[in-house]
């Protein structure tokens, strides 16, 4: 059965975890589907912990952009996160918001027709007010509108506030 779940909400406001737990409670051996770029040393050190304190329970992946060229047929998978993959996109894209915005958009029905259970985390990013930067606005601006898009095609919303899970849709 397919299925499409968004969790969004502020940084640090538990998104991960909750939809971490989430995945567990649905299967023995899911997929960890990470698609940030590694920026740093130090950003590198981040991904290698995260991906040992997940427990080898986890399938984990890295794939920066097209999610779909993978298989995820009858699994459970934790996407982590759509900020960081439409950042991907965009920078590629040199913040051309339009086109960024229809190649996620595509890359997210291709990957959604597989009969899986989706879990995709996004950042509510344009909580905080507008920026002065207009970069920073384009993408806010692309933000938002995928996280939409995702919300319009997701079976349940959940918004995470202080670690606690709100019931949107």
């Amino acid at each position: 059965m397919k299925k499409i779940l968004l969790v969004t909400g502020g940084q640090r406001s538990g998104k991960s975890g909750y939809a971490q737990q989430l995945a567990l409670s649905l299967s023995g051996h899911p997929v960890y589907l990470a698609t940030s770029r590694i920026w740093d040393e130090e950003h590198r050190r981040r991904i290698e912990r995260h991906q040992q304190d997940r427990g080898k329970e986890w399938e984990n992946m890295e794939e920066e952009k097209f999610l779909s060229r993978h298989s995820f047929e009858n699994k459970v998978v934790v996407i982590d996160c759509v900020t960081l993959w439409s950042t991907n996109f965009f920078f590629d894209n040199e913040a051309d918001v339009e086109k960024s915005l229809a190649e996620l958009k595509e890359e997210f029905i291709r990957l959604t027709s597989q009969t899986a259970t989706f879990i995709f985390v996004t950042n509510e990013i344009g909580l905080g007010g507008t920026s002065p930067n207009e970069i920073q606005r384009k993408f806010t601006d692309l933000v938002g509108w995928l996280n939409q898009f995702i919300a319009q095609q997701a079976d349940e919303v959940i918004c995470m506030i202080s670690g606690i899970p709100v019931k949107i849709k």
